[in-house]
């Protein structure tokens, strides 16, 4: 069992913390040659033990953004609070900037848009029309500036756009809803704290707009909804207002479902009347059209019912126009 655990923080020092957070890079490579620290990791259950979310609980706990050593000591010294800990919780990266790659999928949609997220979090990215929205090209030069009707946002999503720019515009939101295992309240304090304690250390700017994002949703909570997509999602759905466009998203969410459970909710999703927003790993699912070339394809998968729009990165850092032409009307 530490040989997995070896591995995954191995892997996550190489490949995916550099560039993000040195800090992280850091500590993942300490855990990888920690034989010690492995056995402590080892003993959270192995769908708990993600690198963001064990270094994310220790800082809850209270360990320091210090260096290796000294989170090593904190790990050993606090050994059944850290496993304790990380079983009770989950990754709930809630980045309201993955909104900057979904704007010209929802900008598709006529309204008014009852907009329901499945893996909700604490609601962030349900409130595109409430944010600032500013596309440049990978030239650094502005190309479009949106904003709300009162003005400037408190939250600006900043994305680059590389290639075609197609029509852009704020949806017209007039019901917010979410399912989530395990839904946070931007009121309360300590889901805050948590959620911005998910932010990993290095993410210039990252703290801030979540912050900002959280006293939106803490000033007009959107409808949260504990428990498993699937089971909840037909009832919550019968809630949406009559005469406005039912809009599902998973954005991001989709990859931390097991296949089966995940097929059947992509497949309840597509059966009612509604329409469907996600970005995920183009290999995760086998429904795009046309069909995505994953060898080929940067980042991650924007689409529409299904049909392929567009090529972005996770977060929404950047994005890449890719559709023809408009998807069919529902």
């Amino acid at each position: 069992m530490t040989d997995a655990v070896r591995e995954r923080y191995a892997r996550f020092a190489e490949k995916e913390a550099p560039g993000r957070s040195a800090l992280y890079a850091e500590w993942a490579a300490g855990v990888a040659g920690d034989g010690p620290v492995q056995d402590v990791l080892a003993r959270i259950p192995e769908n708990r033990r993600q690198p963001p979310l064990v270094f994310a609980v220790t800082r809850l706990l209270g360990a320091a953004l210090e260096g290796y050593s000294v989170w090593r000591d904190f790990v050993l010294r606090n050994a059944d609070a850290v496993v304790a800990e990380c079983s009770a919780r989950s990754l709930q990266t809630n980045e309201p900037l993955r909104l900057a790659a979904l704007l010209p999928v929802l900008s598709e949609i006529d309204g008014p848009i009852a907009l329901l997220e499945i893996g909700a979090s604490a609601g962030l990215c349900l409130y595109p029309d409430r944010y600032s929205y500013r596309f440049t090209g990978s030239d650094g030069e502005l190309r479009v500036a949106l904003d709300p009707l009162d003005g400037v946002s408190p939250v600006v999503l900043a994305s680059r756009v590389d290639g075609e720019l197609p029509e852009l515009r704020l949806p017209e939101i007039v019901w917010r809803a979410g399912i989530d295992l395990a839904p946070l309240d931007a009121r309360d304090t300590d889901d805050r704290r948590w959620l911005q304690g998910l932010v990993w250390p290095g993410e210039t700017g990252r703290e801030q707009r979540i912050a900002a994002a959280l006293d939106i949703a803490a000033s007009d909570p959107p409808m949260l909804v504990a428990g498993d997509a699937l089971e909840r999602l037909d009832a919550l759905v019968t809630r949406a207002p009559v005469g406005a466009t039912l809009v599902i998203t998973t954005p991001g969410v989709l990859v931390h479902i097991p296949r089966a459970a995940r097929s059947a909710l992509v497949a309840r999703i597509r059966e009612l009347p509604a329409r469907w927003v996600t970005i995920d790993p183009p290999g995760l699912l086998d429904v795009w059209e046309p069909p995505i070339d994953v060898e080929e394809w940067p980042g991650f998968a924007v689409a529409l019912d299904g049909r392929v729009r567009a090529a972005a990165d996770p977060l929404g850092a950047w994005w890449e126009w890719r559709a023809a032409e408009r998807p069919h009307p529902s």
